[in-house]
């Protein structure tokens, strides 16, 4: 089994805060981070797939095709956009990098399996202390 990884970088705007709260109770919560005129970050995701090489093309996954994949189902829906009101698939989710790591998962897995590989990572990094990685 071997294992790739892309990077890509985007920058997004959005506001952690759930609905039916005041915004004294989000500030609770969430903190400086459920401002209500929004706050952005410069992310860097990073998206590990496995597979079997390929004797023929000794590799398992055309990188390239990979960048293809992750950009056209989540840089170009979250780059410099607000995540909380202009993205898809973030629709209806409180705006947390655990909830933004799921919904890329989602966003990408069937993609990827039509391509015959295995999603085995989704890492976003918010700021250089805090990240999140999910594995499904």
């Amino acid at each position: 089994m071997i294992y790739l990884t892309r990077r890509e970088r985007f920058s997004a705007a959005h506001r952690m805060f759930r609905p039916g709260l005041s915004d004294e109770d989000n500030l609770k919560i969430y903190g400086k981070c459920s401002n209500p005129n929004w706050h952005g970050h410069n992310y860097v995701l990073k998206v590990t797939v496995r597979g079997e090489i390929d004797p023929d093309t000794g590799y398992f996954m055309n990188a390239t095709r990979l960048k293809e994949i992750i950009n056209e189902r989540v840089i170009e829906k979250l780059d410099h956009r607000n995540m909380n009101t202009e993205t898809d698939f973030m629709a209806g989710k409180i705006a947390t990098t655990e909830n933004l790591a799921v919904a890329v998962w989602d966003e990408l897995k069937g993609p990827l399996e039509a391509e015959g590989v295995t999603l085995h990572c989704v890492r976003i990094e918010e700021t250089e202390n805090n990240f999140i990685e999910y594995y499904g």
